[in-house]
């Protein structure tokens, strides 16, 4: 490295240029076969500084290694939905034994009704429940339910939470509404957390036309005093179904999700994630009086509820009663409070110690924890995000959130919080210069949904 480049790293806070050769090339070779280079937007490459963006080798436990040979601490596994950490021996057992025994049927395996008296045991204020792959499945089915039972059109979402399903009910809400006719847009209406008074008020407007309220129970904040029960009420007074959206709160919250821990029985419930422990299995569930309409032992007419091939593979149904074993025989929900919390107070008092306390901010549940990077005025930036993310990389962590898995421990955490305060310290620089230009390297990592690529 010549003079001028070591200059130009001491100033950036740099001692030697990351670089991720190997992951680059890679990512070359999925834009070019895949659209967007991979499968979920959240994982794209667009989320990530320029020429940063990891490319996984193989995880276990809390840590990954791309195809570079680094190793870093991850969080926020699997979009949240490895929270035992990456190939834990109990699941991975449940899932060889059934794998051996074969995995799909023309008809329903025993694993199917074990799975469900275990998710039912679990998640005891539901009464019947349906498998499916994937959380936009069941989101879609509780929606097409709630439309049948109450023959409304209209759907209402809340519109403070960031996603809900791929399908057009509501991606034609989002700036990604391309392709989706208005006429299918025009029956999502929106209602703001926490305010019972405006969701009344649109319960109004539309009186006898809304089929549903579906919510995440909580998200970065806790519920305002009364506002889960006081949604349940407005939705039995108004002759609309509520459905919880437990993706992310199912397990994470309690065993039983937000539901079990708030004590508010929505009519339907939808689960993922953290269900499989990275093996693809959601869930739908709910009342009986509603869950029959999708089945064989109703008088009505029938309701297409969910049909999948694969919704019902022992494997990934032996992974979820497996997880769900695990959470309550091993206390796994109060170990991702005490672990979140940990890192709260760790991050937060580097951040402090750096001098950008106010600019670096934590937030939510401590087993749900996410970052805001806010620039020299305090407002969210996606520059200053990059800054951070670059820092955290090279110092081997891999975290596009504080999201834990159970499967940290206290040294991951401690050196986690080592690599937050450095990243700091060059986070302090770019706002005494009021410019992080010098810092990114490239471009600013991009919100997943924006109208324009």
């Amino acid at each position: 490295m010549d003079t001028e480049e070591t200059t130009e790293a001491e100033e950036t806070g740099e001692t030697a240029e990351f670089s991720l050769p190997r992951s680059r090339r890679a990512n070359e070779r999925l834009h070019a076969l895949i659209p967007g280079g991979a499968h979920t937007y959240a994982k794209g490459d667009d989320q990530y500084p320029e020429n940063l963006a990891p490319v996984i080798s193989h995880g276990h436990g809390a840590h990954v290694w791309d195809v570079d040979g680094n190793r870093y601490i991850e969080y926020g596994s699997g979009l949240r939905s490895v929270s035992l950490g990456h190939a834990h021996p109990r699941v991975v057992q449940a899932v060889r034994r059934e794998i051996d025994r074969g995995s799909n049927f023309v008809r329903p395996s025993i694993v199917e009704v074990e799975a469900a008296e275990r998710f039912l045991a679990t998640v005891p204020t539901a009464e019947m429940v349906k498998f499916a792959k994937n959380g936009s499945d069941v989101t879609t089915a509780a929606v097409r339910l709630a439309r049948a039972v109450t023959g409304r059109p209209r759907v209402a979402v809340c519109g403070d939470h960031p996603f809900f399903s791929v399908d057009d009910w509501f991606i034609g809400t989002t700036p990604m509404s391309a392709g989706i006719p208005a006429a299918t847009t025009e029956l999502t209406v929106t209602f703001p957390y926490g305010d019972l008074a405006a969701t009344e008020e649109l319960l109004t407007r539309y009186r006898d036309e809304v089929a549903c309220l579906i919510l995440e129970p909580a998200g970065h904040t806790e519920p305002p005093p009364g506002y889960l029960a006081g949604l349940r009420e407005l939705a039995d007074r108004h002759g609309c179904v509520l459905v919880f959206d437990e993706m992310i709160t199912g397990l994470r919250w309690s065993e039983a999700g937000a539901q079990g821990l708030y004590g508010v029985v929505p009519d339907l419930s939808t689960f993922g994630k953290a269900l499989g422990n990275g093996f693809a299995v959601s869930a739908l569930a709910g009342r009986r009086e509603l869950m029959e309409w999708g089945g064989l032992r109703h008088s009505g007419d029938r309701v297409f509820l969910l049909s999948t091939t694969h919704g019902a593979e022992t494997h990934s149904l032996a992974a979820a009663t497996a997880v769900q074993t695990t959470y309550v025989e091993e206390g796994i929900t109060a170990r991702l409070h005490a672990l979140g919390e940990r890192l709260a107070a760790g991050v937060r008092e580097a951040a402090a110690g750096m001098g950008v306390g106010e600019h670096l901010v934590v937030r939510g549940r401590a087993s749900n924890l996410v970052f805001a990077t806010l620039d020299e005025h305090r407002r969210p930036s996606q520059e200053y995000r990059t800054l951070f993310l670059r820092r955290l990389l090279a110092g081997g962590v891999l975290a596009p959130s504080f999201v834990v898995s159970s499967a940290l421990d206290d040294a991951d955490i401690d050196r986690t919080v080592d690599v937050v305060a450095q990243a700091c310290a060059v986070y302090r620089k770019a706002l005494d210069a009021a410019d992080p230009a010098p810092w990114l390297a490239g471009r600013a990592v991009k919100p997943v949904f924006r109208r324009s690529v």
